[in-house]
């Protein structure tokens, strides 16, 4: 019997070789750094454009950019520009994110109703009225999506304690079962 040589090619261990290899894992490695550099970049400049509400330069089009653009809207008191820009994002993002759609969207009703105020003219009231329910409806759908957020549980049993025991009717929608048992949620965890 034969006996073949099994030792190693040297060729493949030369110095020459291996030098090359560790180059070229060096350029890529440098390449991909120069990547993840620029892109922690990018997201500081987006971050620092949402957080005073400008214009994000890149990432324009992502769910986040839509939903922090909204969110500045709904926090300068600009409800009707933030509805639109918060409805657009309902029908994206994971049931995370389109919770907190929902929830920012019950929020901008809830506070739009409490600066309405109170009072006696049943014009006021009516408006408070529907703002409420609007809210209601809001963190009902954000906890339809995504049952673990407490904010919008405690804001929803807030909603349900300030609407009143006989809604007027034409307000809100029929499937509110808060109204039904005089303020007493039903279904809720």
């Amino acid at each position: 019997m034969e006996h073949k040589n099994m030792s190693l090619n040297p060729l493949l261990l030369s110095v020459k070789n291996l030098t090359l290899l560790l180059v070229i894992i060096a350029v890529a490695s440098s390449i991909g750094i120069g990547y993840e550099l620029n892109r922690i970049h990018q997201i500081n400049t987006f971050n620092l454009a949402v957080s005073t509400g400008k214009n994000p330069q890149t990432d324009k089009q992502s769910f986040e950019a839509k939903y922090a653009t909204a969110y500045w809207l709904a926090k300068n008191e600009r409800f009707k520009e933030s509805t639109l820009l918060f409805s657009q994002l309902t029908q994206k993002g994971t049931p995370k994110q389109r919770a907190a759609v929902q929830h920012n969207v019950g929020n901008m009703f809830f506070l739009k109703a409490l600066q309405v105020g109170g009072g006696n003219d049943a014009k006021i009231r009516d408006e408070v009225e529907y703002l409420l329910m609007q809210a209601h409806s809001s963190y009902k759908q954000a906890l339809k999506q995504d049952n673990s957020n407490w904010g919008t549980r405690r804001n929803m049993d807030r909603v349900i304690t300030l609407l009143p025991e006989n809604p007027t009717p034409g307000v809100g929608e029929s499937d509110s079962p808060g109204l039904i048992m005089g303020n007493i949620p039903n279904g809720l965890p």
